[in-house]
């Protein structure tokens, strides 16, 4: 299954390695469409690939690090 999102980091997280932990821990495989990253700003557009169940505990794990998590729906990622 597959899920398309926006995250938007608070800017303690920015620097660290919060995707890369997400994936691993949740058996996620995450494929970056789009980001933009400053020292003060973190935006990312994701499409997730894993189990259903994987991919709701992979959201919620960014969520609980304090992640803004969008669900896009639709094949068009603007």
């Amino acid at each position: 299954m597959k899920r398309r999102v926006k995250l938007t980091f608070p800017q303690s997280l920015i620097k660290e390695p919060v995707i890369f932990t997400m994936a691993k821990r949740f058996d996620v495989l995450p494929n970056i469409r789009r980001a933009r990253v400053t020292d003060t700003v973190g935006e990312m557009v994701l499409e997730l690939e894993g189990g259903d169940s994987n991919l709701e505990q992979g959201i919620q794990f960014l969520r609980d690090q304090g992640i803004e998590v969008e669900l896009i729906e639709g094949d068009v990622i603007e």
